[in-house]
């Protein structure tokens, strides 16, 4: 399949990944066929990049670090606390840390697999895949970075419900008050969850913060910050710059991590930074490139520790009736690189 925007989508293709609602239900089902209808309401509903199958890539598939199935459940708990919040009630934990272990288990079983953001996005679902992204990428940064198990754990739930403070109908104006920010107010959230670490409220509270002093809600600089928060930090800027729904912008893979990097020990962590370069695939399979030799192809593999040096599939018409097939190897053709992202 291919990752193409939604604009160049026509009736009658095969959608090639599943579209989920906020509580993780399935919207549009992988394998549909596409009708004006269809293609207008995921316009309508902010939906702009889109999986296509395509006979000429039918073997291509996006390996996910965790399961469809364990992407609903978290998504379903994410809901369901939200909702519970903005009702006024006292929220439960014990169904949250349930769909974590789940996904702490597919991520340990997937940890050699590069993060591909693949989930589609829309104005409804927008936040909860947002937080599964965080979550998920936070996991395999502190995995690659030597945490325990417990650790593993705390992060996770910690990443999860990081900005649970937006759930508030508040302003968010912290120049008026810190305790406004929806750090503060995360915090505030989650630090009498006894069955929560109070780690896990410091995440919220500290996610914000920057290494050179001037973070919010507190200005803490870089030894004041913890680890978990460093890590989220990290993880919360490169979903944000895929798709910032405040602002419109979106960043391709490839200019968010040459954007991050930029922001090494000032708004991020340098350390962190290493280790999140490399669990992230910087050129997503399905991706259409331009390579340096003027060809175009789709990216149809990836490579754990070069993940700039994908592997790409070019195809061209020889005549009526026949195509040319080949795939390069741009860890094994160092001559050859990536110019640029067709979008």
């Amino acid at each position: 399949m291919r990752y193409v925007s939604l604009d160049s989508v026509e009736t009658g293709q095969y959608l090639g990944r599943t579209i989920f609602s906020s509580n993780g239900a399935v919207l549009l089902a992988e394998g549909v066929q596409l009708t004006v209808y269809m293609i207008t309401t995921m316009r309508r509903i902010g939906v702009t990049m889109v999986y296509i199958k395509d006979p000429l890539f039918e073997d291509v598939d996006v390996e996910d670090v965790v399961s469809e199935e364990n992407k609903r459940a978290v998504m379903q708990k994410i809901g369901e606390t939200i909702q519970t919040i903005r009702s006024g009630k006292d929220f439960q934990t014990r169904g949250i840390s349930i769909s974590v272990d789940k996904l702490l288990e597919d991520v340990m079983q997937n940890k050699e697999v590069l993060v591909q953001l693949s989930d589609i996005r829309s104005k409804d679902n927008e936040m909860y895949i947002h937080g599964l992204n965080v979550c998920t990428i936070s996991t395999l940064i502190g995995i690659n970075m030597g945490l325990n198990q417990t650790q593993l754990k705390e992060l996770a739930i910690g990443a999860l419900l990081h900005d649970i403070g937006k759930t508030e109908m508040i302003t968010d104006d912290a120049s008026k008050d810190p305790k406004l920010h929806h750090t503060w107010r995360g915090f505030e959230l989650l630090k009498n969850k006894r069955e929560l670490s109070l780690l896990v409220a410091h995440i919220a509270f500290q996610h914000h913060e920057r290494p050179d002093g001037q973070g919010i809600p507190r200005k803490l600089d870089k030894d004041q910050i913890h680890l978990y928060a460093k890590i989220v930090a990290c993880a919360n800027c490169y979903d944000n710059l895929l798709y910032d729904p405040g602002t419109g912008k979106r960043l391709l893979p490839h200019e968010a991590c040459e954007r991050m990097m930029a922001l090494s020990n000032t708004e991020l962590d340098h350390d962190v930074l290493v280790h999140f370069m490399r669990i992230v695939s910087v050129y997503p399979t399905g991706t259409s490139v331009r390579l340096s030799t003027r060809e175009t192809g789709v990216v149809v593999g990836q490579h754990r520790g070069l993940p700039g040096r994908p592997v790409v599939r070019v195809v061209t018409k020889e005549d009526d009736s026949n195509l040319e097939i080949k795939e390069i190897d741009l860890a094994k053709h160092t001559t050859v690189f990536i110019e640029g992202v067709l979008t």
